[in-house]
């Protein structure tokens, strides 16, 4: 034992020795005192090369950073990362906690090289005396390069490297170190080192320890606040605050040795330092919220994060997406309306409960732009099936984190009306819709694949409500009344695959991602939808036949300030003029129609109610010039096990319950509200001479019959306003709040595929 004394104190002469001499000479870098390497007969020039002491770049990956989305006004949403960081520049730093982290971590910080020659001593004679490597004696400069190696580390093995208490890791350091202090001043490595540094309780750099603790940004730090984060660095996993008492007792006694060495090292008086020494330790637990779950707003921040997953421009591949998301410090605004999205909320709560087994949900999207605005649910976004949440984007399509969606019903009457139209039918032309129906033969409706659609074998009639019967009805009165068999008998007379691509021109496609089912029932709405999607389609209507790609983003500015316009993607995919006839002639479904017992917005607005074959869901699309949105409503524990029968929806029970039930007065009020301080704007009116009055396939008249007392003196039976529209058809809606049953109320019957539910 005493020989092996003797060696060691041999040999720590001799490396002292070695290092007073680099430092005569004025090589630094020899100053590394290894004892594996010492020698009497070794001098600075052999050391030096023996050693390789020279300097070597050290690449600096940018550091993992937050990326923050904002609303269109600016104001954050949400925010992802791997680590909660922001980083700062040193002049947002409060002075005292500069002046703390030195003090504690290297106090001649700004007086040596890349290595504190009298620290490296004084941790080298502790070393050797012990046998082994625990005392560092590193640098600021050394210690904030083993941070960068560990930082790009990928693998376990080289986590374990960069952080090994080896003689060679300091080697390494050490020439990263003397390529630093050359490359940077000493307030750059200082900013560097604390943006990089760990703090504990997951904060990252002194920006987000500061708010994470203290709840204020760095700039504002206090002496026992600045003392507090100085010490936290040395061992976080130690003294995080988070943990429990026991490390925030760990955490205030380090806070006071550094409080004791600022005072000892002549940067505060005894005054300051009693002072703090007295104060609590001051933790406040801030949430740094991260993900969408913590966002008030996580259907649209689940539609931006997927949209960012999913797009190539964002990454390759998605783990390159994904990261470039969590790690790369994006500001990315958006194109949410927080009003708007007040507006869809409030009027989603005053008819439909969280708690509700069926569920509700809304879109709103600007025509002409495709830049959605709004989107919510009456459930709360989460995990807890004991509360009932949904961990899905109930308002998006599975494509943006959403699920199947439910079949839109009634709603897609709208893409046979535009065909129609597009094929030069007139408002009031028309055809005769049967009380029943059933496709007269197979090859009545081809898909566009060109194959027969149907069940030949087994056909399945698609019939009206009860109460309501067929007779001739023009493109007019078929919508307004939403009957069955007109619609099928028209997607019958212009094409089913017409009807179908012109559905696929406005946007439309399934929520699942599968391709659309093409059968006569179609018109019926049996493909299941998101409000997205058919928001956005009917938002094509609304800007006069130009189809915009939905668009959440709007601008993504890079760490370094790089910013990236997303302008909207349109093009015109409908006659102007046909888009102006159906906006014609659904303005009428507020007036005349399905939603006649809700009313309008008090401003130009058209729109479709769409209630499902089994009432399975419930849907109301519309628009104005300004602004498009659908509301859906259904059970998402499978809409044809659990249809809208007899339910209880926002503590009333319902029979059964319809587009113009809840859905319409939902999409009533929250656009009324989010139109508020817009000035209303007009449809195009409708072109009269190619579109006004009827062809050929008008309505037939009565035969001419004496004149009775009463009558409007015409003969023909009518109210005189030119329409031809059956008196007996009108009706007055039921006291439950529903339309009633001589409207056809959008009872859809006839679908000859096995629903996804």
């Amino acid at each position: 034992m005493q020989a092996q004394a003797k060696d060691r104190s041999s040999l720590l002469a001799n490396v002292l020795r070695l290092i007073i001499a680099a430092a005569v000479a004025g090589m630094l870098a020899a100053a590394v005192a290894l004892p594996a390497v010492g020698g009497v007969g070794m001098t600075v020039k052999s050391a030096t090369e023996g050693l390789q002491l020279t300097p070597e770049e050290l690449d600096e990956p940018p550091l993992p950073e937050k990326s923050v989305l904002l609303d269109r006004d600016g104001d954050p949403i949400a925010q992802f990362y791997f680590e909660n960081r922001e980083s700062i520049k040193l002049d947002q730093v409060a002075p005292v906690m500069r002046e703390a982290i030195v003090a504690i971590e290297d106090f001649r910080f700004y007086e040596h090289g890349p290595i504190d020659l009298e620290g490296t001593v004084r941790a080298l004679a502790k070393n050797l005396s012990s046998g082994g490597v625990t005392q560092g004696g590193s640098s600021i400069t050394q210690q904030y390069v083993k941070l960068v190696l560990f930082n790009k580390a990928e693998t376990k093995e080289e986590r374990a490297a960069a952080t090994a208490t080896t003689y060679s890791r300091k080697l390494t350091e050490l020439r990263f170190a003397m390529a630093l202090e050359k490359k940077y001043t000493k307030d750059q490595i200082l900013e560097r080192y604390l943006n990089i540094s760990y703090f504990g309780a997951g904060a990252y750099g002194v920006q987000a320890a500061s708010r994470r603790f203290f709840d204020k940004p760095a700039s504002k730090l206090t002496l026992a606040e600045a003392a507090t984060l100085a010490g936290a660095v040395q061992n976080p996993s130690v003294t995080d605050p988070n943990v429990n008492k026991a490390s925030r007792k760990r955490l205030l006694d380090r806070r006071n040795v550094v409080i004791d060495r600022m005072y000892k090292i002549g940067k505060i008086t005894p005054q300051e330092a009693a002072e703090a020494r007295a104060k609590p330790l001051g933790w406040k637990d801030v949430d740094i919220p991260g993900g969408c779950q913590e966002s008030p707003y996580p259907y649209f921040c689940l539609y931006v994060q997927y949209e960012i997953l999913t797009n190539p421009a964002f990454g390759k591949s998605d783990s390159q997406r994904r990261r470039l998301l969590r790690n790369g410090g994006l500001t990315i605004r958006t194109t949410l309306d927080p009003k708007m999205q007040r507006a869809s909320e409030k009027a989603i709560a005053r008819y439909v409960d969280p708690t509700d087994d069926p569920v509700a949900s809304q879109a709103m999207v600007v025509p002409g732009s495709g830049e959605i605005r709004a989107m919510a649910a009456s459930r709360k976004f989460g995990a807890s099936r004991k509360k009932k949440e949904i961990s899905y984007n109930l308002p998006a399509d599975r494509a943006h984190g959403g699920g199947a969606g439910f079949q839109a019903g009634s709603t897609f009457k709208v893409f046979t009306l535009l065909t129609a139209l597009d094929q030069g039918m007139k408002v009031d032309d028309g055809l005769k819709a049967p009380n029943g129906y059933i496709a007269p033969s197979v090859s009545s409706f081809k898909n566009c694949k060109g194959r027969n659609v149907g069940e030949p074998t087994a056909p399945h009639p698609i019939s009206n409500s009860s109460e309501g019967g067929g007779g001739f009805k023009s493109l007019s009165t078929g919508t307004w009344g939403s009957v069955n068999t007109f619609f099928v008998a028209l997607e019958e007379k212009v094409g089913l695959c017409e009807t179908v691509t012109m559905a696929k021109e406005l946007g439309v496609k399934r929520a699942d991602g599968t391709p659309l089912r093409e059968f006569q029932t179609f018109t019926l709405g049996i493909n299941e939808m998101d409000p997205v999607t058919l928001s956005n389609a009917y938002a094509t209507i609304a800007a006069r036949g130009e189809y915009c790609r939905p668009i959440a983003v709007t601008e993504v500015r890079d760490r370094y300030g790089k910013a990236t316009k997303h302008k909207p993607k349109c093009k015109q995919v409908l006659d102007e003029e046909v888009a102006d006839a159906a906006s014609h002639i659904l303005s009428g479904v507020f007036t005349k129609g399905t939603m006649s017992g809700v009313g309008g917005i008090g401003r130009d607005a058209a729109g479709k109610t769409g209630t499902t074959d089994n009432y399975t869901a419930a849907w109301f699309a519309g628009y104005t010039p300004d602004l498009a949105s659908a509301v859906s409503l259904g059970d998402p524990r499978g809409a044809f096990a659990n249809d809208l029968t007899g339910v209880t929806i926002g503590g009333t029970t319902w029979g059964y319950v319809y587009g113009a039930t809840i859905s319409g007065p939902i999409w009533k009020y929250s656009m009324m509200e989010a139109l508020k301080g817009t000035d209303p704007t007009s449809f195009t009116p409708l072109n009269m001479e190619r579109f006004g009055g009827c062809s050929t396939a008008c309505a037939p008249k009565p035969p001419k019959k004496e004149k009775k007392e009463g009558e409007d003196g015409d003969g023909d039976g009518d109210d005189g306003d030119g329409d031809d529209w059956e008196e007996e058809d009108q009706t007055l809606p039921d006291q439950d709040g529903g339309i009633d049953q001589r409207w056809n109320d959008d009872v859809d019957f006839g679908d000859p595929i096995t629903p996804i539910g």
